[in-house]
């Protein structure tokens, strides 16, 4: 007669971080490096247009209409040019085209856009306000993405849908938190009382 013996097992327990909101994380140090390099790299690209729209480096702004580069010239945000004008005015396309026609080059346009680099750059940049820079950004990506509808690669996704999920993954990820001031900002008072700031 043969006893049958049930084998021990063991099962090894992760440690859950919890953050100050109590909702626990279970992200590994990999994984955290890698969303801070994604939220870097996204907030040094919106810098860069900031830049590029402010100063015309000649990166994608400071090109005249015959296609000559004019560097810090008249397509310059700071010399009178309009960062939404070309864009706008000549690629738009599909059913919202009219709409964007009628708001390329308008003053308030041009100022809500860059103020919108400007911010969501900076925020993605540094690790801070991820919340409200992983939604402004996610909405811009959704905004640009109806200006060409439908897009040029594919009938619905491009790099600008795939642009506002990822925002949001970052902003839900805490991935200001790696390589960032997301920690330190979310214990300041402000954050404190006004959770949404996160």
């Amino acid at each position: 007669m043969t006893t049958h013996v049930n084998p021990v097992r063991t099962h090894r327990h992760e440690s859950t971080a919890v953050p100050p909101d109590g909702e626990p994380v279970g992200i590994s140090h990999a994984a955290q490096r890698a969303l801070a390099v994604v939220r870097i790299g996204f907030g040094l690209t919106f810098l860069w247009a900031f830049f590029d729209k402010l100063l015309a480096l000649g990166f994608h702004t400071g090109y005249d209409q015959q296609g000559n580069l004019d560097r810090f010239g008249d397509a310059a945000w700071i010399n009178g040019g309009s960062p939404t004008e070309g864009f706008l005015a000549f690629g738009a396309d599909g059913p919202f085209k009219e709409i964007y026609n009628s708001i390329a080059g308008a003053a308030w346009a041009d100022w809500l856009f860059m103020i919108g680099l400007l911010g969501i750059g900076l925020a993605l940049t540094f690790g801070i306000g991820m919340r409200i820079a992983g939604a402004t950004g996610a909405l811009l990506y959704v905004l640009m993405w109806t200006v060409v509808l439908p897009p040029e690669n594919n009938p619905v996704l491009d790099e600008h849908l795939l642009g506002a999920a990822t925002l949001a993954a970052l902003a839900l990820a805490n991935a200001g938190d790696t390589w960032g001031l997301g920690k330190a900002w979310t214990k300041t008072q402000l954050v404190q009382h006004n959770p949404f700031l996160r």
